[in-house]
């Protein structure tokens, strides 16, 4: 089958790596792939030394007339049987770019909420009357889509992004930069502040932790919105502020466990499955579909979300018995391996493309 893919390949390696690697695998299986994206970005060039053509463009906005008329050129001259968009501006384009061509449209979506009937702007992406299919990257996020989807016709197929644990193997970050000890027990949250982050819920679970050993590192920006909580933190000797870092995964390395605190708008986290897939377990909430990533008391721990008293208690747990830590880390490792990986992400892939054909 001949496949067109438009999505943004200048993010960093992590992010772009599980879907590039994905139409990677599909191409070597004899399938024609072509890939719209930024022609300059470091995936796009590996791509194309595999053979992939790559189409330098990426719309400057939601509806580019520029890049519907090339999408719409391409579709036809190129025969292809299915145009496949990732993004909030890809996905318009990539739907009247499709008008009156043969290819079927298939969406990606990545996030729970925002998505709603009411809003007219959502009949320009994953409602748009072009889609054929819509593919979600967890069961929780396929659950909300089904719920705002009208038309039985359009499938809407969970599908997890495919991994492979060796792309997260790296040297762990020194603890002396941050003048931490062997000794101390390590807690990382790495991510950009937005209140559906959770933030504040984390920092009134850390406000009564004693242990004098324990440190918290928060990586990322907009922490500077809460820093009067950190201020009065009882153990704001202990946390760490490191800002944006390009060096996320040698620090989840360097850490003992990860804290995802988020209380509402996630998929599947990345920052989860790159601590997990280089051995670190997590603590997440029961939000999106970070509780499909990690087994709770297996590979990492799993609290309610929103409540703070719940992730102080699985913050205490961790440091009554650090000794789970390489137990956890073990099965969170080999979760990813069996579970998530790029393999089954290829197979699922081709089964739902066959079906719509």
């Amino acid at each position: 089958m001949k496949i067109l893919v438009m999505s943004p390949y200048d993010g960093p390696l992590n992010t772009v790596r599980p879907e590039a690697e994905l139409f990677i695998a599909i191409s070597k299986l004899g399938h024609s792939v072509t890939i719209m994206t930024q022609a300059n970005a470091a995936y796009a060039k590996i791509c194309a030394e595999t053979g992939i053509k790559i189409i330098d463009n990426y719309p400057s906005k939601k509806v580019c007339l520029r890049t519907i008329k090339l999408v719409h050129n391409e579709l036809n001259s190129g025969d292809y049987d299915i145009c496949y968009a990732f993004d909030s501006k890809t996905i318009p384009n990539a739907a009247f770019g499709a008008i009156g061509t043969k290819a079927i449209v298939i969406s990606y979506r990545g996030t729970t909420g925002g998505l709603y009937r009411h809003d007219p702007s959502a009949y320009f992406t994953h409602l748009h009357p072009k889609i054929s299919a819509i593919v979600c990257n967890s069961n929780a996020v396929q659950k909300d889509v089904k719920s705002r989807v009208w038309s039985k016709k359009v499938l809407v197929e969970r599908i997890y992004k495919g991994h492979k644990v060796e792309w997260y193997e790296t040297e762990a970050a020194l603890r002396s930069e941050f003048n931490l000890k062997d000794s101390d027990i390590v807690a990382i949250c790495a991510c950009n502040v937005r209140p559906s982050k959770g933030i504040s819920v984390l920092l009134k679970a850390l406000n009564s932790i004693q242990n004098e050993n324990f440190h918290m590192l928060f990586v990322g920006n907009g922490y500077e919105a809460h820093k009067d909580e950190i201020a009065s933190c009882s153990m704001k000797e202990r946390i760490h502020l490191l800002g944006h870092r390009k060096d996320v995964p040698q620090l989840m390395k360097m850490a003992d466990f990860q804290i995802q605190p988020s209380i509402s708008g996630e998929g599947l986290p990345r920052a989860v499955i790159e601590a997990m897939a280089g051995g670190t377990p997590s603590i997440v909430t029961t939000t999106g579909g970070s509780p499909e990533l990690v087994e709770n008391g297996i590979s990492g721990l799993v609290v309610d979300n929103g409540n703070s008293i719940e992730l102080r208690s699985g913050i205490l747990t961790i440091l009554d018995n650090p000794e789970a830590l390489a137990s956890m880390g073990y099965e969170a490792k080999k979760r990813i391996n069996e579970y998530f990986n790029l393999q089954q992400s290829v197979s699922q892939h081709l089964t739902l493309f066959d079906k719509l054909l």
